[in-house]
């Protein structure tokens, strides 16, 4: 929003309103302001580590609690921000928020939760049930962008930055309200407690064998030993290249980038600030959209299949929006006729709907169903951290990236999705409608590479 511009990134704001500047593709590189929208992420990837003692130590509800803090303390000095520095260390203290959130209700635990406990022929549709609802709080966020810009008086972007407070608030109340969960008090050994408060929420004594199994798998897990540690054996390297590589290729398919800086990104190609905003709302709303597609079709096409029709989709929109960016849009030029504007849109489009069905919810799914007991919870935590930090590295790049790379931007991601469709056709194995218990034997030790590293002789991972 010009307002927000004009008083913590005076520099940009002036280059948006220079009509001599030469810069279409640069009046928006700046440092301070790829790092506003970083920042956050970075934050989220050091609080997770912190969070993860918390909830071993404390429980999930007090990290629930530090969640909900760290949020409202942030929203409020985002909200009320005189300058720079107390507008990124709210950032930052939203960052936190991420991380100890995540560590007890979202990118952690959700994904792994809903694989173990999902029946085999609906496991994929009902893991992207979770990112469907990240779909949503996406559009809402867009939605808010958009009715608060046209806010008179220059204060819009204070209620936009401050309604992310309702969400927070809601989260520390529902803290204050739930009890802390069987298995979190079996985890830390209060037994007793634990029983007390699972025959309260079911509502019967009759609660003995259900009590039995979470006892007995609370002893499983701590059996575990050293399960970073066994990560690194010769018989978990695909799992764990695979989730890196999935997290890496997610972000380098530019979905991100173009996420956060849609309103700047079609500002910068002519569009006016209130159509590229109603521009980022439509992206939102086909984000949403194609969520649902892929809740209908990962477990009737495959994994595979939706990422390899993904990739070409993707490819296709890209190359077109670089062919018409070279061709209209100069630094000194920004002469996009009204047709050409709407084609870029659909382009746009096209690509969201076909990350939406595809890396996005499969980039979380793969990883939550293909790893062994013993390694599944430290391969998810890899998971998550390589995915906070390509998403720091490409927030955090991307304005620059635009800057130097012009239109030829859409083809340097253009030219990582051809490398991970290869990838795909060559090292990702399909895990539809497999049991997670069963991967080792009917994925990893059939698969034409994979399988020599599934030695039968090698030493059993530590237990």
């Amino acid at each position: 929003m010009p307002a927000f511009l004009e008083k913590f990134f005076p520099e940009v704001y002036g280059k948006t309103q220079d009509p001599n500047l030469n810069s279409n593709y640069c009046k928006y590189d700046n440092q301070n302001l790829q790092l506003f929208t970083s920042s956050l992420y970075l934050a989220g990837l050091i609080a997770t580590f912190f969070a993860s003692w918390t909830t071993r130590r404390l429980g999930r509800k007090p990290t629930m609690l530090i969640a909900g803090f760290f949020f409202i303390v942030g929203v409020v000095l985002n909200a009320a921000a005189q300058d720079l520095a107390m507008l990124i260390i709210g950032r930052i203290l939203l960052g936190c928020g991420v991380g100890f959130a995540n560590q007890v209700r979202v990118w952690r635990a959700v994904p792994l939760f809903l694989s173990e406990i999902a029946p085999t022929r609906i496991r994929g549709g009902l893991n992207i049930l979770f990112q469907l609802n990240v779909t949503v709080g996406i559009l809402f966020a867009n939605l808010v962008n958009y009715g608060t810009a046209k806010i008179k008086g220059g204060w819009g972007w204070r209620l936009s930055l401050g309604l992310a407070g309702i969400p927070a608030a809601l989260l520390t109340g529902g803290a204050l309200l739930v009890l802390e969960t069987p298995n979190s008090l079996i985890e830390r050994g209060n037994l007793d407690e634990g029983k007390s408060v699972l025959r309260k929420i079911r509502g019967t004594d009759n609660i003995e064998p259900e009590f039995l199994e979470l006892v007995e798998a609370s002893r499983m897990a701590k059996e575990v030993k050293h399960p970073f540690r066994n990560l690194l054996k010769k018989r978990n390297w695909p799992q764990l290249f695979i989730t890196i590589a999935l997290q890496i290729f997610q972000q380098f398919t530019g979905i991100n980038a173009i996420m956060f800086y849609a309103p700047v990104l079609f500002d910068t190609v002519g569009f006016g600030n209130d159509a590229a905003l109603y521009s980022a709302v439509i992206i939102g709303a086909v984000n949403v959209l194609s969520t649902c597609v892929s809740i209908y079709s990962v477990d009737k096409v495959g994994r595979r299949m939706l990422l390899l029709e993904a990739g070409v989709q993707m490819l296709f929109s890209q190359v077109v929006i670089a062919i018409i960016l070279g061709i209209k849009v100069t630094d000194d030029s920004n002469d996009l006729h009204r047709g050409f504007g709407i084609l870029v849109v659909v382009m746009v489009c096209t690509f969201v709907s076909a990350f939406a069905w595809s890396w996005g919810p499969l980039g979380w799914l793969i990883p939550s169903e293909t790893f062994p007991l013993e390694t599944r919870s430290a391969g998810q935590s890899v998971t998550v951290c390589v995915n906070l930090i390509f998403t720091f590295v490409m927030a955090q790049a991307f304005l620059s990236m635009l800057c130097t790379l012009k239109f030829g931007i859409f083809l340097f991601f253009s030219g990582w999705v051809f490398i991970m469709s290869i990838f795909v056709v060559f090292l990702l194995p399909e895990t539809k409608n497999i049991p997670i218990e069963e991967m080792t034997d009917r994925v990893w030790k059939k698969h034409w590479f994979w399988k020599r590293f599934m030695d039968e002789d090698e030493e059993m991972p530590a237990t």
